[in-house]
């Protein structure tokens, strides 16, 4: 029988059977692609950068970067066959640490807190699939880790996007616990830091995803009744203040859905990110979602949590320019809501969709890997995005974009 088929004769079998058999043949199938990916440990690793690319992300000039290599001052660059420079992201982060010992204002090369500044915890969220919501939280937690900030990246969604694109296979890397459900469950939650793992990316790291995180929806009720659960939406903050110190920006891919899990987000947000494809059927969705976000925060603010948040904004996705009808409703989102709305679009593209069928951002593929006006276009428009809620979380702290 072929995979997917069932024979004329068992067209009574078992529901769950075939879905069980469906799932297996799928996981074999995705573990035997990223073992072919990522071989031989099927582990990630980060591209390097040309020294342009290392300028650019600290914000100097190629010319200053080559005079530091040939006085000899910071981390020598590997060469290539054409002899130019190529720096790893360890190399840059050790570029910041030299550059801030000399630089003129506080924060030119390392952005992150300073005494008397709160941890920065965004929430990216809405319930309806397709928004765009785990390719945003994906390229904002990489961006602001390539731009030097201390970064945890949090995937509270079941269907575990952000952690397959970050390397890790919940089916197969995951079996025994390890997401954000063992540190916020009822009976004996871990130490956060059990479940934070280092990516391959220096200054972030994940805690990742799967279907367990389910358990806490499944759970939350049962604790209500027993009058176990207490201030069950407080679970997630308290989690994160174990770690308070270590991080400069927390990124939550939350749930499609308004469940428990997205409410103990929401009130462990300072920041939230509401990501909007700009067609008819996604607004009419969307004005759903805030209508009943706004019942619940109501909710838990009557329990006596603070609601309050540093900022919200919504972010478009998907957007095409060249569309009359999400022209139309584009500018009437921004009529509406005004400067709620960034002034970035995190536009549609083909050289974000076929990173993603590698496991990959944009930021983690070579240039040459895509027609280059493609590629430029793609990253200009995330980077335009992400440094605009750099510069949100900037102004939270009492100072300029860095």
């Amino acid at each position: 029988m072929e995979a997917g088929h069932l024979d004329p004769d068992t067209q009574h079998e078992d529901l769950n059977g075939v879905i069980r058999q469906h799932a297996e043949w799928l996981a074999q199938q995705l573990y035997a692609q990223r073992e072919s990916l990522f071989p031989p440990d099927a582990s990630k690793v980060m591209r390097k950068f040309t020294s342009g690319e290392a300028a650019t992300l600290l914000g100097v000039n190629d010319s200053y970067l080559r005079k530091l290599h040939l006085d000899g001052k910071g981390p020598s660059p590997e060469m290539s066959p054409g002899n130019r420079r190529i720096y790893s992201l360890t190399d840059i982060q050790e570029l910041r640490v030299l550059l801030e010992k000399t630089a003129r204002k506080t924060g030119d090369y390392l952005p992150g807190r300073r005494e008397g500044d709160h941890l920065q915890i965004i929430g990216v969220m809405n319930f309806k699939g397709g928004s765009g919501k785990t390719t945003s939280s994906a390229h904002l937690a990489q961006r602001l880790a390539l731009k030097g900030y201390r970064v945890l990246a949090i995937d509270l969604d079941p269907q575990a996007s952000l952690t397959a694109l970050h390397g890790v296979q919940p089916e197969i890397d995951l079996t025994d616990g390890g997401t954000l459900y063992d540190a916020i469950r009822y009976e004996d939650p871990v130490p956060i830091a059990q479940v934070i793992r280092k990516t391959y990316i220096p200054n972030l790291d994940l805690i990742p995803g799967n279907l367990e995180l389910m358990e806490f929806e499944h759970e939350t009720p049962r604790a209500l009744a027993q009058g176990q659960a207490g201030l069950f939406f407080f679970r997630v903050k308290e989690a994160l203040a174990q770690v308070d110190a270590d991080y400069d920006v927390v990124v939550i891919d939350c749930p499609p859905q308004l469940g428990f899990l997205t409410m103990s987000a929401l009130s462990a947000a300072t920041g939230v990110l509401v990501t909007i494809h700009p067609e008819m059927l996604d607004v009419m969705s969307m004005s759903q979602f805030l209508r009943m976000t706004a019942d619940l925060m109501d909710v838990i603010a009557e329990s006596g949590a603070d609601m309050s948040h540093d900022w919200m904004r919504y972010l478009l996705t998907r957007y095409e320019p060249s569309d009359a009808p999400q022209n139309r409703i584009v500018a009437f989102l921004r009529t509406m809501y005004g400067d709620k709305v960034l002034n970035a679009p995190q536009l549609k593209s083909t050289a974000i969709s076929d990173a993603g069928l590698t496991k990959q951002t944009l930021y983690e593929v070579e240039r040459s890997a895509f027609t280059r006006s493609t590629y430029d276009r793609a990253i200009e428009s995330l980077n335009a995005v992400n440094d605009e809620i750099a510069e949100l979380i900037q102004n939270t702290w009492g100072r300029g974009a860095s």
